[in-house]
């Protein structure tokens, strides 16, 4: 029998992790019944206006000037320094496609030329004006949820053709169980959801599934190696295999998030925030997750061939 020594007694604390992973689940998931998510104007459509000054202005200024436009439902969000903000309107809608492009060229105008006139010596700039309309942002929303689920689906596919059906379920969790938390997370602080977002998660999901794949190619290198060998202590074996490769990869990726979240700004910083949660909930599920979940599927499925076998003797 060739010698098989485990540095990390990994499944050691499997149940402890289990029972973590499910609580920031369901957590997760209650957090987002409960508070939902703060959308962004590609999801909950609307107009997004960002200005900038060449002095720095309180943003209490600026909420100010959004009364006086008789702005109302405008909400105000310090972007980057002191000196640049994202002013954002409710949708407006006309009774015609043509009354809503005139009612909405009407407002920017009087908005514009309104900071241009409010902020004179503080020389208001537009960079960047957004308008998405309702029935848009939820287009956007429904094809956003699909791509994620047709994702999911095709992963689940092609895990269970290239591997074996006892990986396949474990990974698929393994990815739901991060965006789930990682929108959790977004729900719980407020941050806001928008098409970066989602790419992100999409993102994380590849590269998540991507270490997990790892990690399950050599499980199978080692059930040959090790045939001998319980599947569990394999698994565990395999662990500690790729565990250099998963940190390292995990930890450079990161410096590379960080520095874009630190030196970027704007959508940059949106699609960096999401990675880098997405990064250490990954590298922990691909450990803690994936790897137990296909000890259980494995143990089932003996399970399952031992009661078939006993009902067919008898």
């Amino acid at each position: 029998m060739k010698m098989l020594e485990i540095k990390f007694d990994f499944l050691g604390a499997s149940k402890l992790f289990a029972t973590i992973s499910i609580v920031l689940t369901v957590a997760s998931l209650l957090v987002v019944m409960a508070k939902g998510f703060n959308y962004g104007i590609d999801f909950a459509g609307g107009t997004e206006i960002q200005v900038q000054f060449e002095k720095p202005v309180e943003t209490s200024a600026v909420r100010s000037f959004t009364d006086k436009m008789d702005l109302k439902s405008a909400s105000v969000q310090s972007f980057g320094d002191s000196n640049e903000y994202l002013i954002r309107m409710d949708s407006i809608e006309g009774k015609t496609d043509k009354e809503t492009n005139e009612m909405l060229n009407a407002l920017l105008a009087k908005v514009t030329k309104g900071l241009t006139d409010e902020f004179s010596a503080e020389k208001a700039t537009v960079r960047r004006i957004d308008s998405v309309g309702p029935q848009v942002g939820a287009e956007l929303k429904r094809n956003g949820l699909l791509a994620v689920f047709y994702s999911l689906l095709m992963i689940l596919i092609y895990v269970g053709l290239r591997f074996d059906y006892k990986y396949a379920p474990s990974a698929v969790f393994c990815l739901f169980h991060d965006a789930i938390i990682t929108l959790g997370i977004f729900s719980l602080i407020n941050h806001e959801v928008n098409i970066q977002t989602l790419a992100a998660i999409l993102t994380i999901i590849g590269y998540s599934l991507n270490d997990t794949i790892v990690t399950f190619d050599r499980i199978r290198e080692n059930v040959v190696t090790y045939r001998d060998y319980d599947f569990a202590i394999i698994v565990n074996r395999s662990l500690n295999d790729v565990l250099s490769r998963s940190l390292l990869t995990s930890f450079t990726t990161l410096l590379a998030v960080i520095a874009m979240y630190v030196l970027a700004g704007g959508v940059i910083q949106d699609f960096a925030f999401t990675m880098g949660i997405g990064i250490i909930v990954g590298t922990y599920s691909s450990i803690y997750v994936a790897s137990p979940l296909v000890v259980l599927v494995d143990k089932w499925q003996r399970n399952s061939r031992k009661a078939v076998t006993k009902t067919v003797t008898a």
